[in-house]
């Protein structure tokens, strides 16, 4: 795949292709061979042999002898392609670190030859020693001479090499002699003073023993043997230990995998499962599910209370607060329940390199494609995205592995010129952050962070090369910004690019597709020669009258755009604001999906949310902590976390609609079986007939759920019974698949490949064109994308509705915490910007719960636990909380305007299970932040933002999906802003007009004004009324405190509401007292006295 060869545009049913050039070429790079340096770019040179000079051994990446030293001095003392320790060269000074011996101070001397006549001594001593060795002593004088006898070479350095003790030759007895293995030998005992070597070897001379030294100066019984030898009984030790707590071996490793080499304890390593699941302590867990049992108790006993003793005179009140209730008690089991099994989870990236990258072997990581969405570059500026691009790029993963697609929805050509800047900038970025192994490699909050920069950094050249790299930032801030401000007035006859040619996105609503490739294989380099990611931008094709599905659509032509490019079996999602925070993320979720036993049936690993930019009281919950650290950990234990819309890295092949891969069943004998035998096979054939009709009646309930996974790879040509079950196969996905995944036949051949990966051989041309093929805006028709392939449509939330068909199909999900968070973005921090996007989430509730894949109907007889479906289910209904929640949180107010209340007056008795209640309802919210270390101060933002929320967001979601799924109305809230008042968090103080506020503010005002009337009414008469008020009093005030972060939004920094808010909750106020004044619907009616019994004068 050729970067910067221009972009393709172009329309499958218009039948256009167009390859757009740019005006200047691509740089190319420097040639180099094996004579220049890859880092300074000067001649290698030769060592003092004369030969090329070789600075790493291990792979003969060449670097001069200047680099070499300054590396070894300076850098990380280790060669730049293999990572393997530089070891000294003959004539380099030395460092920290070289090993040191006795009597020597230079390694000129130490593998060097001293004198010609000192050689021409010790060979001839080899050679008689050879000659005892094989032929015994000798004394006839026609034996052949010494010298005719070829001395053994060297191939491995002996730890007694170098000069001599004394200067006299010792005897025999005090020589070193050397054992070399087996095979090294052919299989023969001799003993040599070499061991066995190549013809290409070097001659090495033998080096004497003194026995008045130490044995530690020739290497035996020296501290650096003695600490390998502990740290090999560590590493025993620590297996044994793992063994014993339950984290055994899961899976058996091939062999042919792991060579038998010397490093045994590293070689056991690899082989130990690459994550474990902690289960919270008993200490914490049990008390917690212990209170929940007992607070279902309380609650039976509570509504027996409650139905039993109805408010005489007040029945509409009553009534009405029981029903609220009954629905309250409902939410919070559906809720409460799927936490009760929360789980902790466990990475060991040590030994996912052990097992995946092998030292001396190219790395067998699985590739991952990264997909970026995007739309409106003026509410997504273009530098979040181009912060996000680039810790993309610089990610801890091997570059070949790794491809990052930008999809632009709105065919924007200023996210084009920004992306476009983002690769040439990356070429500089991409080398400085794995140099220096900074965190976070976005360079906005890098450079933005208030901390200690110089923490860790031992390198002399950091400071230096990190202030060059400040300056190149900030002159690519520049240059984006004036992308930006250029791009504000669009000129009448549309954009243009660098060559003339106009852009093809100038209508967004009606353009082909477009592809540029601006890092690949080809010209994707950077500063040093290394190769980088794959960078890919990509906007599908839009034509009107096509329904093109927003958010879920675009992911949609990204999974097909990277299955025809690159085809990685793992794909990470993220949002344009949502930056790579920790750069071994992708490595924490393969610690899970590339797990040889439990990875199969992972279908994806997500990663909670966390926010910068946020005030430091978090007063509208948009860290949502609750939900994040509380109720995904929950699910964890069950069948996995929910997918939450980004952070999130897929299987391809579960994205596919393929089912995991089952357990065969194994048949257990009953003690019936035992005493009387097996049963029949006839018997046994029936019940095996049943299951197969009742797995037929599943699997048309589940319509495109049950769909076999093969590899290609497992069935192997030319094998007898092979091709038969081949042909079926093959003629199976003819007919099918091309319904399934539409028609391009590219796309159909990367789904049969488990593992992923495209042909060597395939032509990067026609891979573009197939591209542009499957991005077209007819693609999709008549096919299952949507419906059981990719991002799931029919709700603006997609991304629920996508993890609950995975789910259904059998699959699990797992939720990974790394100690530094993996992904971080920014959320709003404005009222009504927040209160807009809850009610976004809402609303796609709302069509999840009116449509077919609602959890209370769909997916049973699959594979969803019941836990998991509760889950599924509180997330569909919770938007209904707001109708009960509004009428509970009005009633305070009608009590003190009326005088009565929701409950008559109690006993000592009954006050036990009120009192029960609140206790039992405190206590497990007390619990729940101790296992899950939320704090006090986090959960109760969160419980206010849920009465918050629940009066507004959800209350308009509701109307909204009625509407829109029953009446096809589809209607909209504007917004629009003023401006900000201060600037570090100005947007928080940031007042936004919207409707969603009017519900919320007209419960304020009714609750206020009836804390004056109560309040009023008791003082007019007397001390006796005081009593019955202190009830109607607390009800009021709960719903004024889970209410105060909205009223003091509302207020704004220097309490100044816009006079619209006032008015209207004044006007809505002032008519809701006047009409309760007038109907009074919650009183018994008196008709008047009876004049009978009492006269006319009464």
């Amino acid at each position: 795949m050729e970067a910067n060869a221009g972009l393709v545009a172009g329309s499958h049913k218009r039948n256009e292709l167009v390859l757009i050039r740019p005006e200047s070429e691509p740089r190319p790079l420097n040639e180099m061979n094996g004579r220049d340096c890859h880092i300074c770019g000067d001649d290698v040179g030769t060592s003092y042999d004369g030969e090329l000079f070789v600075a790493c051994n291990e792979c003969g990446f060449p670097v001069c002898r200047p680099c070499y030293e300054y590396e070894r001095k300076d850098g990380n003392q280790c060669c730049p392609q293999c990572k393997t320790i530089y070891h000294r060269h003959k004539g380099s000074p030395r460092v920290d670190g070289d090993e040191e011996e006795d009597d020597v101070d230079d390694l000129e001397n130490e593998f060097q030859i001293v004198g010609r006549v000192r050689g021409n001594y010790l060979r001839e001593t080899e050679e008689e020693l050879h000659d005892r060795i094989n032929s015994g002593p000798s004394n006839d004088e026609d034996s052949p001479p010494r010298h005719q006898f070829r001395p053994m070479e060297t191939q491995f350095p002996l730890l007694t090499n170098g000069p001599e003790a004394d200067t006299i030759d010792p005897p025999p007895d005090r020589r070193a002699l050397i054992v070399p293995p087996p095979s090294m030998t052919g299989g023969g005992k001799r003993v040599h003073p070499f061991p066995y070597s190549t013809e290409t070897s070097t001659v090495q001379s033998s080096r004497s023993m003194d026995p008045t030294k130490d044995l530690a100066a020739y290497g035996y019984g020296s501290v650096a043997w003695k600490e390998r030898l502990d740290s090999w009984r560590q590493k025993q030790e620590k297996m044994q230990v793992s063994l014993t707590e339950g984290t055994q071996v899961t899976g058996k490793a091939d062999d042919s995998d792991f060579g038998d080499g010397p490093d045994l304890p590293s070689m056991d390593e690899s082989r130990q499962p690459l994550s474990r699941k902690v289960p919270l302590a008993s200490s914490l867990i049990n008390p917690y599910r212990m209170l929940i049992i007992v607070r279902l108790i309380v609650l039976g006993f509570f509504f027996r209370y409650r139905l039993t003793n109805p408010v005489e005179g007040a029945y509409g009140l009553w009534l009405t607060s029981v029903v609220c209730e009954v629905w309250f008690a409902i939410s919070w089991i559906l809720d409460q329940f799927p936490k009760w099994l929360p789980v902790g989870r466990e990475t060991y990236l040590d030994r996912l390199s052990l097992r995946y990258e092998p030292e001396g072997e190219p790395s067998r990581l699985d590739p991952v494609d990264v997909y970026v969405s995007t739309v409106d570059p003026s509410k997504e500026p273009p530098l979040v995205t181009a912060n996000t691009v680039l810790s993309i790029l610089s990610v801890d993963y091997p570059v070949e592995k790794v491809s990052c697609y930008v999809s632009d929805d709105g065919a924007a050509m200023l996210t084009f010129e920004a992306l476009s800047e983002t690769s040439e900038f990356a070429r500089k970025w991409v080398p400085f952050c794995k140099k220096f192994n900074i965190e976070p490699r976005a360079p906005e909050v890098y450079f933005a962070q208030k901390m200690d920069y110089l923490k860790d950094k031992i390198q002399p050249t950091f400071v230096k090369e990190r202030r060059a790299m400040k300056r190149e930032y900030e002159e690519f801030k520049v240059r984006v910004n004036a992308l930006v401000a250029k791009a504000q007035k669009v000129p009448e006859e549309g954009w243009t690019m660098q060559d003339g040619t106009p852009w093809p996105g100038n209508n967004i609503r009606d353009h082909p597709g477009m592809i540029q490739v601006f890092l690949g294989h080809s010209g994707g380099h950077d500063v040093d020669g290394n190769e980088l990611p794959r960078l890919v931008y990509v906007s599908r094709e839009k034509r009107h009258g096509f329904n093109h599905h927003k958010k879920a659509g675009a992911m949609n032509a990204l999974v097909r755009v990277s299955a025809v490019l690159t085809n990685a079996p793992y794909l990470l999602n993220l949002d344009c604001d949502h930056y790579i925070n920790n750069s071994k993320a992708i490595r924490e979720a393969m610690c899970f999906l590339m797990d040889p036993v439990a990875g199969k049936k992972v279908c994806f690993v997500q990663f909670p949310q966390r926010f910068d930019g946020i005030d430091r009281n978090d007063r509208y919950a948009n860290h949502n902590t609750v939900f994040f650290d509380i109720n995904l950990k929950g699910l964890d234990g069950i069948q996995g976390p929910c997918y939450v819309g980004t952070g999130c890295v897929f299987k391809r092949q579960a994205l596919y609609g393929y089912e995991p891969p089952l357990k065969p069943k194994v048949n257990k004998r009953s003690c019936l079986d035992w005493c009387c035998g097996p049963r029949k096979e006839k018997k046994n054939k029936m019940v095996a007939s049943t299951k197969t009709t009742k797995n037929k009646k599943n699997s048309k309930k589940l319509k495109g759920q049950q769909l076999p996974l093969y590899s290609m790879d497992d069935i192997e040509e030319g094998v007898e019974g092979m091709e038969d079950e081949r042909s079926k196969l093959m003629s199976w996905y003819g007919t099918n698949f091309e319904k399934r995944f539409g028609q391009s036949p590219v796309l159909i051949q990367s789904s049969l490949q488990e593992n992923g990966g495209v042909a060597h051989a395939a032509n990067p041309g026609c891979l573009l064109k197939e591209a542009i093929h499957v991005i077209s805006c007819g693609y999709e028709d008549k096919t299952e994308w949507g419906k059981e392939i990719g991002w799931i449509y029919g709700s603006v939330t997609e991304d629920i509705l996508t993890g609950f068909k995975m789910h259904c199909r059998g699959w699990r999900s797992i939720y990974c915490m790394p100690r530094r968070p993996a992904f971080k973005g920014s959320a709003p921090i404005n009222l009504s910007d927040r209160l807009h996007q809850v009610l976004r989430w809402a609303l796609g509730s709302v069509e999840i719960l009116l449509s077919r894949h609602c959890p209370l109907w769909y997916g049973f007889g699959g594979r969803l636990k019941c836990l998991e479906r509760l889950a599924y289910i509180n997330t569909t209904v919770y938007p209904l909380t707001s109708l009960p929640l509004v009428a509970y949180c009005s009633l305070p107010a009608v009590c003190l305007l009326t005088g009565k209340f929701i409950i008559p007056t109690i006993s000592n008795f009954a006050s036990l299970w009120f009192i029960s209640l609140f206790l039992s309802i405190f206590a497990t919210g007390i619990l729940e932040m101790r296992w899950s270390g939320v704090g006090i101060d986090e959960w109760w933002r969160n419980e206010q933002f849920w009465v918050i929320g629940g009066v507004s967001s959800h209350l308009f979601a509701l109307f909204q999906g009625l509407l829109k799924v029953l009446a096809g109305i589809d209607t909209n809230f504007t917004v629009t802003a003023k401006a900000s008042e201060d600037d570090t968090f100005g947007e928080l103080y940031e007042f936004k007009w919207t409707t969603l506020l009017i519900p919320p503010t007209t419960l304020i005002v009714i609750n206020l004004v009836g804390i004056v009337a109560g309040i009023s009414d008791a003082i007019n008469n007397g001390y006796q009324s005081w009593g019955p008020l202190f009830g109607k009093l607390f009800f009021a005030f709960w719903v004024i405190v889970h209410l105060y972060p909205f009223l003091k939004g509302l207020m704004g920094r220097q309490n100044r509401t816009p006079t619209i808010v006032i008015v209207w909750s004044i006007l809505l106020a002032s008519i809701f007292s006047l009409l309760w004044v007038r109907i009074d619907p919650f009183l018994a009616r008196t008709k008047g006295p009876n004049l009978q019994a009492c006269g006319i004068n009464c």
